[in-house]
């Protein structure tokens, strides 16, 4: 026979069922409830109904399991037993919080209800027990308007504005407060909150259609379908969406003893951190309100006082507060949240979990606990999170112009890349970089971005698109550069011939100062103040550690001294991915040679271009090798299709021909031969190679002339040619050939040995499931794994955001975790991914392997490539401190055997 499911579960009493390291049971919440009463802490008692049944809920229709009822009803009785008091009884009511609590912290986000077990009757036991009626006609009036608000969707306004009506028109008047002076809560007597309970009354049954319910157990149950409800209620899947929390069951439900901090001054409630949150410092810092609810300090409904002025009036509880303080972050070796309540000079510990923290604030607690001995190295590296490194380097918005940023507000897209950057509005990429080279700061506005607007993206300040996700050109781009940036703002609407852009009846022209929030999407009128946090000594200690640890190398995608630079500063062992089609779009010049290239009829035409360019690839090459001097530098030929490279505005062309002293209608009749359906799967990549060797030839000299070049110098190079898109072995075969032919006589020529590699990309699935056969050329892989996801998916990463977020909206579908572009599809893609790395080292045990895709700097992905055992992994430059420490987190984690 079958045991049967164990769904609640018991704490109090000094002794508890469950324990702090079941959290995926019993929520956050209820694994601390139960670890502090196991440890002798005062907590109040209570039960947990676990995240297995939230789970059943949503899977079952909301419908709770079989034996739930009678489980809660054996739990309910025995906290009635251990604490002498029944649930709603007249003479001396029980009264119970029911709170949520998911395995991982979502402060504010699901639901609490207080006082439940009161109704008309043990309101007035509870007056007559206590000897303080206020105190019991005030929890009666918090639990009604918690109950209809939270459980029956009674708007909460409605509450608010008939007990402000009291404060005003009664309490007002009796005390002769002056005009001006806010009137308390606890100003409010016996006869007004009377006088509002039965107001409230009315507001509920006005919108419940009948009275408010006086049977506690109608009351439990309410509020238990209400917190399970929360669960997803849109800001929490908001939440969850926003923080990447994927994988859980669901909210757990805490029915726990009231105790009451709004029994007058001796009574109060408080939200304290072991350590300040947004320092690190290791000082006690929190609020305490007196004679309060828990409710009181979250919703600021009066100014709290410091810890320091609770010492003063209550020096028994606080000392007893401090001794929590000391025990509980000894017992879990982090900076503890908690929220506690004194009743009548009492303490009793409602909440303990590790308390969020800014991005400094992580570093230095980290650190400072390895060097306190409170936890190892390897704990301190686990506890740090992707966002806590990127909210170190991206400039923010001064939180201190709260009143400006609502007053100027204009639109909210998608953050694609955080930070924030202000400037002037331009429209055009050569506008961008004709205003910056004056001086000026601006801010480009695009419908969308393309390969040629590269010098104006770079030049600006900040990026805003109209369409676009967070992988579209604009985002790969600019997250690469560290550079603000939003996509996908649908509501704005750009004129480009009015050089303005509309959202409703808002219109930002050319020239206006605008401010982006790449943190939240937000964009603003006007140069809001900026500030640039300072990376706090912790972060370089504890990144000294994760080098010290990890297998996994970390390498950067460059294209520019300046990136290398910026890359290695960041901790980058090499360049994973350099793209030459980048440096065309430097400079009008090296424009008009790629294009002169691509619209020449003849072979010899086009050499006589790539002749022009080849000096400026070649000087950008002997640039980055100086910057990577002993470090490798993976280069990867021209990858995009030509048609990227030419105007396609009938206004552009003429203006081409003209450069080009060339028919109008040559160049017209060039772009149109060069269109293409789907250029994602058209003339591309190494096809351009095989059709057009000549384009080759000049990127092969360029890079083994600048190895020479730099070589002779006493610079230590070492060259990786990779060939894009290869999906066949012979393809491959022929490219490399051609390109020793060009390396090996450039070295002769120069009587110089040069150690290079020659090697490709795996972004066609093709490629991956014939990788033994191609390995037998090709030296090294790397991974493209933009491309390979959207070819095995086929998806577009620039229009699958019409549709993709329902596919990871877990109310919709829940299809997906995550958006395949930002974090690898393990399952599919990643299946390819370990197919050809197994296959290709079969062939050539001592194959090189990386990834240069966006998925190299993402914390997921990234132990992925470790678990799969790449030798390396490539990001944009400020992405390389979070692959360190993935690739960190990944050593230890297979340590530990997780």
């Amino acid at each position: 026979m079958a045991e049967k499911p164990k769904y609640v579960y018991f704490f109090g009493g000094g002794k508890a069922e469950g324990n702090g390291k079941m959290k995926d049971l019993l929520g956050g919440k209820g694994a601390g409830l139960a670890e502090m009463t196991s440890i002798g802490l005062p907590v109040p008692a209570g039960f947990t109904i676990t995240t297995e049944v939230c789970e059943l809920y949503y899977k079952n229709n909301k419908q709770y399991p079989e034996g739930l009822k009678e489980e809660v009803e054996e739990h309910l009785k025995r906290l009635e037993n251990l604490v002498g008091k029944k649930l709603g009884d007249p003479e001396d009511p029980l009264l119970v919080s029911v709170r949520s609590g998911a395995p991982i912290s979502m402060p504010g986000m699901m639901e609490t209800i207080l006082n439940l077990g009161l109704n008309d009757k043990s309101v007035e036991g509870l007056a007559r027990k206590t000897g303080n009626r206020r105190f019991a006609l005030d929890a009666y009036r918090r639990f009604i308007m918690m109950y209809g608000s939270i459980a029956m969707d009674v708007p909460r306004e409605e509450f608010d504005k008939a007990f402000d009506h009291i404060k005003e028109t009664m309490t007002r008047k009796r005390l002769n407060i002056p005009r001006g002076q806010k009137v308390q809560d606890t100003d409010v007597n016996e006869e007004e909150l009377e006088a509002l309970i039965k107001e409230f009354k009315e507001i509920y049954k006005h919108h419940v259609k009948k009275d408010f319910p006086q049977d506690p157990q109608e009351q439990l149950w309410g509020a238990i379908h209400a917190v399970f409800d929360s669960w997803m209620a849109d800001k929490a899947v908001t939440y969850r969406k926003v923080e990447k929390i994927t994988g859980i069951r669901g909210t757990a439900v805490n029915v726990v003893q009231m105790v009451f901090g709004n029994k007058g001054d001796t009574s109060g409630t408080g939200v304290c951190f072991t350590r300040d949150p947004s320092t690190g410092e290791n000082t006690f810092y929190g609020d305490f309100l007196p004679n309060a609810q828990g409710e009181d300090v979250v919703a600021g409904i009066r100014t709290p006082l410091k810890l320091s002025e609770f010492e003063r009036t209550n020096p028994t509880a606080y000392k007893q507060l401090v001794e929590v303080r000391k025990i509980l972050e000894t017992h879990y070796k982090d900076m503890q949240d908690l929220e506690f309540t004194v009743e009548e000079g009492k303490l009793y510990m409602l909440q303990c979990r590790s308390g969020k923290r800014t991005p400094i604030a992580a570093f230095k607690i980290a650190v400072d606990m390895v060097n306190e001995g409170l936890i190892t190295k390897e704990e301190a590296i686990l506890r740090i999170r992707p966002q806590d490194i990127e909210g170190l380097f991206y400039p923010i918005i001064d939180p201190s112009q709260k009143e400006e940023l609502k007053k100027n507000f204009i639109v909210q897209g998608i953050d694609a890349v955080p930070g924030a950057a202000t400037g002037r509005v331009v429209f055009t990429a050569k506008e961008a970089e004709e205003w910056a080279a004056k001086g000026e700061k601006v801010i480009l506005v695009r419908h969308e971005t393309s390969p040629e607007d590269v010098g104006g993206m770079h030049a600006a300040q900040g990026i805003l698109t109209a369409t676009g996700g967070k992988t579209s050109h604009a985002a790969v781009v600019a997250r690469g550069w560290g550079k603000c940036c939003i996509v996908g703002c649908e509501q704005m609407t750009i004129d480009y011939n009015k050089e303005e852009f509309r959202v409703g009846d808002i219109v930002v022209k050319k020239g206006d100062e605008i401010t982006l929030n790449g943190s939240t999407g937000e964009v603003f009128k006007g140069a809001m103040k900026l500030i640039k946090p300072t990376p706090p000594e912790q972060y370089y200690t504890l990144m000294k550690w994760c080098d010290e640890i990890r297998r996994l190398r970390v390498r950067t995608n460059a294209d520019t001294p300046y990136d290398a630079q910026n890359a290695l500063e960041m901790g980058a062992e090499g360049i994973g991915l350099c793209r030459t089609e980048h440096m065309f779009f430097d400079t009008e010049e090296r424009r008009l040679a790629i294009q002169s290239m691509i619209v020449a009829d003849t072979y010899e035409q086009r050499v006589k271009a790539l002749e022009k360019l080849l000096p400026f690839q070649r000087e950008d090459f002997i640039g980055i090798f100086k910057v990577m001097d002993g470090k490798p530098v993976t280069i990867r030929l021209i990858d995009p299709p030509l048609h990227e490279f030419v105007p396609h505005g009938w206004n552009g062309q003429e203006v081409l021909a003209q450069k080009l002293k060339i028919p109008v209608d040559k160049v017209r009749q060039r772009v149109a031969q060069l269109e293409e359906a789907n250029p994602m799967l058209g003339h591309r990549g190494c096809r351009l190679a095989i059709t057009y060797p000549e384009i080759l030839d000049m990127q092969v000299r360029a890079i083994i002339e600048a190895a020479c070049e730099c070589t002779k110098q006493g610079i230590k190079v070492f060259p990786e040619i990779m060939v894009p898109l290869v999906m066949d072995k012979k393809e491959f075969e022929i490219l490399e050939k051609r390109i020793r032919e060009v390396a090996d006589k450039i070295l002769e020529e120069n009587k110089m040995k040069i150690e290079y590699k020659v090697g490709t990309m795996i972004e066609v699935p093709r490629a991956a499931l014939l990788a033994d056969k191609i390995a037998e050329k090709a030296e090294f892989f790397s991974f493209g794994t933009n491309d390979l996801t959207q070819m095995t998916m086929g998806l577009s990463r620039d229009d699958a955001g019409r549709f993709l977020p329902d596919y990871i909206d877990e109310k919709k579908t829940g299809i997906f975790k995550a958006d395949p572009f930002q974090s690898l599809d393990q399952e599919g893609v990643g299946l390819l991914v370990k197919w050809a790395i197994e296959k290709g080292r079969s062939t050539r045990p001592n194959l090189k392997i990386g990834i240069c895709g966006e998925h190299g700097g993402d914390a997921a992905s990234v132990k992925f490539c470790h678990k799969v055992g790449m030798d390396y992994v490539s990001c944009s430059p400020f992405r390389v401190p979070i692959a360190r420490l993935a690739a960190a987190q990944a050593t230890i984690e297979e340590k530990m055997g997780k």
